[in-house]
């Protein structure tokens, strides 16, 4: 299987690769002893990097309006009913996907239909679990349509993470499993659906992105 990159991790690869490259030959002219050592540390880092910017092709096999799939891939650290403040400003069921290093970093459209509202938001890097980091962390919030219900999903970044990245805009007509963001070094995504929605899903379920069934509308 060939391994796919994503477009977020082409220039922090290169250069990541051209600064391990003058670092192994400084070391090679002025301190050979020490090249193994280096040489070993720079093939771990650049696997690192690399397993981190991943990004294996996912096709939803069942496109379904009525289905949510998960945005990421990760671990459910939420499952409750919670106020929405920022859109909807009701009751709504909160589930939450946490992203570690390790995992797949690429966002895909939970379902399809017309983006009503994208927002990005500025702020801090709290731990991702943080009760606060939902609403104080560097985050965006963007609302799908189906013609039917809206969805909110929520990238938000955390300790680790310093640039959230997303594609998508007003107005917009987006399709179920599509790229719509990356997280750069971390951290969660959040869904909030109708209070009927029946969900799919348990707490400490690991999922995978386009894969998962979260929950059926």
């Amino acid at each position: 299987m060939i391994l796919r990159i994503h477009k977020e991790g082409h220039r922090i690869l290169i250069g990541l690769t051209l600064g391990l490259v003058v670092l192994n030959l400084l070391v090679f002219n002025f301190a050979e002893a020490f090249l193994p050592f280096t040489g070993i540390v720079s093939a771990v880092l650049f696997l690192l990097v690399l397993q981190f910017f991943r990004n294996p092709l996912r096709e939803v096999l069942l496109p379904d309006d009525n289905v949510i799939y998960a945005p990421a891939d990760g671990k459910i650290v939420t499952i409750e009913r919670t106020q929405e403040s920022e859109y909807f400003q009701d009751q709504r069921l909160q589930i939450s996907i946490f992203m570690s290093p390790t995992n797949v970093h690429v966002n895909r459209n939970p379902i399809s239909g017309t983006v009503n509202y994208f927002r990005y938001h500025p702020g801090r890097y709290l731990v991702a679990w943080h009760p606060k980091s939902s609403s104080e962390n560097e985050r965006t919030t963007v609302v799908i349509d189906n013609g039917r219900d809206e969805i909110l999903l929520r990238q938000i970044a955390g300790a680790m993470a310093k640039r959230i990245v997303n594609y998508v805009q007003e107005g917009e007509e987006v399709e179920q499993g599509e790229d719509m963001g990356f997280i750069k070094f971390g951290s969660r995504v959040d869904l909030f659906l109708p209070i009927d929605a029946q969900i799919e899903v348990n707490l400490g379920q690991k999922v995978k992105g386009n894969r998962t069934v979260i929950a059926r509308l």
